[in-house]
Formats: structure tokens, C-alpha cells, sequence
């Protein structure tokens, strides 16, 4: 055999992973400028490229698809090698993917500050760069699968149910709602009209988050909490359970988005009822995660590693609670259109989704350079408890903020006027906005700390390629 049939390949995993920790600075330092332009709305003296209506599709496709996007190339390669026993399926092709996602990535920081925008929310991307994506997408099921095909073991890790439904789901998700009339090279209309592109827009729009945002990353959890915590996978049975009832059910939420607004009332109902039912899938996912760790809970006492991926079911236990609840219909009056729903949102993006690519990447970046681990534990500590209490202080304050900006909004008084003007409301939310901010900046802060860790885990050690195991030998 040749010597990169003997070997995993671990340079895609490598690149994807110290891009995934650059693309997660880059993301939310943009996060943390547009929070500071809502505390200082003078921030850019009206520089238009620099305005928070560019600004924020930037950030939310940076964190997704930059940060979220690398982890999830990264780990699904490593994971997928490991667990099959053999190479990836094609190196050219997986080269492709790397570098393909870093020219989207690219197109989409040059783009979107200058304007080219179809509107819709996660799918601003205008259609030359949509077509880059479908070619990287495509290139990268044909190596996940094909590595999949070729394995030499008969049986298919439950992390890779994850993973390709994930690959699978978004790739339909974008052909669908993507679909576009080209005008020009910069601007295009939606293939849809009126409230059928809003439905099919929020069809994509929840299941970026049911399937990029979660399928993929609890691929992530059912490898690297069993590999951290040196326990076996608490139920495989209910793992397995999980992948049905979660993938059947997401499908389905969108509509929950869309509450009191020209959708048909069935069809917002149908969204509500499928978004409840979610909360059973999601809660057994995350108590097969934590149960896991049964007989190994005194290791979190001194490895920070375990404490991000653990803290970060946490947190995917928590937002899986939030969002039922905020999809039914009443809870939704209060709710809709106000930093609640920010807060939610980003309880799940940084706490669930960030917390576990960060855990995982800690895990993975000592084995892409021959150490047995980080540079300094300290400092992944330190990491840590600037990530944590930069999540509760963002959340808590949105959830206050939220709360009162729905109260303050259907406020009215005994002849039937309201009792607060809007600006009222901004008013009373600006202190939270400030908390707001100063909890992103310490998570943030984190993220330059984990970029030191990282690169002097790298420096002075050659990167390495693992050889590939029998699967009678396989322990690592």
C-alpha cells in the first residue's frame, strides 16, 4: 500500500480547524462592533459599508458558515476517517472543499458590506457565489459518503448519521430556497412570491439552525464527549432514536417563525405543534450526552476540555426548552420581534454550538501536531470562564430586555391608547444593550485566547499524519 493509504489524512482537518478558531474571531468581533453601534449609534458617522443593516449578515454568515462551517468540515473528516477505519475518499476533493469554502467565505466578507444582498435571512449570498457553494457542498458529500462506502468496518458510527443527514438536509435546503431569477452578476429575485417565499424562506431559515447548527454538531457530541470523558456513549440505543426523531421532526418547525403574520393559521399551528413535539428528541440527545459522563464526573473537576463540551449541553438542553416554549402561539405574542428571541438564538449559537466546536477542536488540535495536549490547560481554563460568563451575562440580559419590550409594546391604557411611545421601550432597553455588549466582548476575549493556545500548540511541532488502524487495533 502507499503511504497516504496508510495514513489518515489530517492536513483538510488541520486547515478547517485553525481556520474555524481565525473565522470565529473575525465573526464575532463583527458581532461585538454592530452590539457597540446599538450603545453608540454614532459609532461610523454613517459610513454605509460599515452600517449594522451590512454589517449583521456578515456576522451571522461569519459565525455560521466561517466558524460554524470550518468546525464542522474539520471534525466530520477527522471523525469519518477515524470511525471508518480508512482515508478520506478523495484528497483532491477534499482539498477543493477547504479552499472553495474559503473563497465563499471571502466573496461573502466583500459582498455583503458593499450591499449585494437577496434579503433573505442566512441566504444573503447573491447567486454566482450560491453556485460556488452547491460545488464545494456536492464536492464534500462525494468525499464524506465515498469515505463511508470504502470503510472496513461493517457498522456506521452514530456520528455520521449525524453528520450526512446534515450534509443532506443542507444541500436540499439551499437548492430550494436559493432558487433565483440572475438579473445581473450582483442582484437577482427570489424564484418565489409574497408569502410563499416567506414560508419556504423559514423552512431553510430553521433548519439552517435543525441542521447545520445542530444535526451537525451533535455529530460533534456523540464523538468527542465519549472520547474526552473515556466513557462509552451513555444509551446507543437512544442515540440512535434521537437521529430518527430529530430529523423527522425539524423539518417541519419553520412555520413557528412566521406567528401572526399572512401565513394560513394551519400552517403556523402545523409549525407550533411539530416545534413541542422537538423538545422530547432534543432532551433525550442532551441527557444521552450528559449521562455519559456517569462514573467520570470527577475528571471536570481538572479538564477544561470536558467542562466546554459538557456546559455546552447545557446550554443545547436549555435553548431546546426556550424554543418550544417560544413557539407557542401566546408565548409567541409576547415574544415575536423582540431581543428575547436574540437572546435565544445566541444561548444556542454560543452557548451550545460555539461551546462544543470549541471543546472539539481543543481535543483535536494537540493530535494534528504529535502532542499529547494543548500548549497550556491553564489557559483553556481561562478560556472557559470568559466564555461562560460572557453567554449568561449576553442571555440574561436579552431575556430582560425581551420580556420588557413585549410588555412595554402591548401595554395600553383604559381608552384603548398605548400607555408607551416606541422609542420608550429603546429607551428603557439601552443599559441591557450595553451588557449585551460587554458580555460579547469577554466571549470574544476567549476566542483570542484560545488563538494564542493554538498556535503555540502548532509552533515548533511538525504536523503529523496518523497511520490508519486495523479496526481490531483501534483505540486512539
Amino acid at each position: 500500500m502507499s503511504e497516504t493509504q496508510t495514513t489518515y489524512n489530517y492536513k483538510v482537518v488541520r486547515q478547517f480547524a485553525i481556520m474555524a478558531v481565525i473565522w470565529g474571531i473575525v465573526g464575532m468581533a463583527v458581532g461585538v462592533f454592530i452590539a457597540a453601534q446599538l450603545v453608540w449609534p454614532d459609532l461610523t458617522y454613517g459610513i454605509p459599508w460599515l452600517s449594522y443593516g451590512r454589517l449583521r449578515p456578515l456576522h451571522t454568515n461569519a459565525v455560521i458558515f466561517a466558524f460554524g462551517g470550518s468546525a464542522l468540515f474539520a471534525t466530520s473528516y477527522y471523525v469519518v476517517q477515524r470511525t471508518s477505519h480508512v482515508r478520506l475518499f478523495s484528497d483532491g476533493l477534499a482539498a477543493f472543499t477547504f479552499w472553495g469554502w474559503q473563497l465563499v467565505i471571502l466573496l461573502a466578507a466583500i459582498s455583503l458590506p458593499l450591499g449585494f444582498t437577496t434579503g433573505k435571512e442566512y441566504a444573503e449570498l447573491e447567486w454566482p457565489i450560491d453556485i460556488l457553494i452547491t460545488l464545494v457542498w456536492v464536492s464534500y458529500a462525494v468525499v464524506f459518503f465515498g469515505t463511508i462506502a470504502k470503510r472496513t468496518v461493517s457498522h456506521i458510527y452514530v456520528a455520521n448519521w449525524f453528520y450526512g443527514a446534515f450534509i443532506l438536509a443542507v444541500a436540499l435546503l439551499h437548492l430550494v430556497n436559493s432558487a433565483e431569477v440572475p438579473v445581473t452578476l450582483t442582484k437577482s429575485y427570489s424564484a418565489y412570491a409574497g408569502v410563499q417565499d416567506a414560508m419556504v424562506q423559514w423552512w431553510y431559515g430553521h433548519n439552517a439552525v435543525g441542521f447545520f447548527l445542530t444535526a451537525g454538531f451533535l455529530g460533534m457530541m456523540y464523538y468527542f464527549v465519549p472520547k474526552q470523558a473515556e466513557r462509552p456513549v451513555y444509551s446507543y440505543r437512544l442515540s440512535v432514536v434521537h437521529f430518527w426523531a430529530l430529523i423527522f421532526t425539524y423539518m417541519w418547525a419553520g412555520p413557528h417563525h412566521l406567528h401572526y403574520t399572512a401565513l394560513p393559521d394551519w400552517t403556523q399551528s402545523v409549525g407550533m405543534i411539530f416545534s413541542l413535539i422537538l423538545l422530547a428528541p432534543s432532551w433525550g440527545g442532551m441527557i444521552n450526552g450528559i449521562m455519559t459522563l456517569s462514573g467520570a464526573w470527577h475528571k471536570l473537576r481538572d479538564d477544561p476540555v470536558l467542562k466546554f463540551l459538557v456546559t455546552s449541553l447545557s446550554f443545547y438542553g436549555m435553548s431546546t426548552f426556550e424554543g418550544p416554549m417560544m413557539s407557542v402561539k401566546t408565548v409567541n405574542a409576547l415574544s415575536h420581534y423582540t431581543d428575547w428571541t436574540v437572546g435565544h438564538v445566541h444561548s444556542g449559537a454560543l452557548g451550545w454550538v460555539a461551546m462544543v466546536s470549541i471543546g472539539s477542536i481543543y481535543y483535536l488540535i494537540p493530535r494534528m501536531f504529535g502532542r499529547k495536549e494543548m500548549f497550556s490547560i491553564k489557559l483553556i481554563t481561562v478560556h472557559f470562564w470568559l466564555a461562560t460568563i460572557g453567554v449568561v451575562l449576553y442571555i440574561a440580559s436579552l431575556w430582560i430586555s425581551g420580556v420588557m419590550q413585549g410588555l412595554m409594546w402591548r401595554a395600553v391604557n383604559a381608552d384603548g391608547t398605548l400607555t408607551y411611545s416606541f422609542v420608550e421601550a429603546v429607551k428603557s432597553s439601552y443599559p441591557f444593550w450595553a451588557i449585551r455588549f460587554i458580555g460579547g466582548l469577554l466571549f470574544l476575549g476567549g476566542m483570542f485566547v484560545m488563538l494564542f493556545n493554538v498556535l503555540k500548540t502548532a509552533s515548533g511541532n511538525k504536523a503529523v499524519e496518523a497511520p490508519v488502524l486495523t479496526p481490531a487495533a483501534h483505540h486512539a
